[in-house]
């Protein structure tokens, strides 16, 4: 299990006991992390415009940990 996943599981991004500015932190981290392994891929990439996205990326991953009422 990556040291990422650990601490988004830690900080429990599901709406338990991370703060709004600690979960944020952990989304753009893992954001991070998903734009650095798309550069150290070796394929071609943009990474201004990954940069740019960056917020994007970081709300579709609190809203991806998100538990959802069935």
């Amino acid at each position: 299990m990556s040291e990422l996943f650990k601490n988004l599981n830690r900080i429990n991004m599901s709406g338990g006991a991370g703060s709004p500015l600690s979960t944020r932190e952990a989304a753009v981290a893992a954001a991070l992390e998903v734009i650095a392994g798309a550069v150290s891929s070796g394929a071609p990439i943009n990474v201004e415009s990954e940069m740019k996205s960056l917020s994007s990326y970081a709300d579709l991953i609190q809203e991806a940990l998100k538990v959802k009422a069935e």
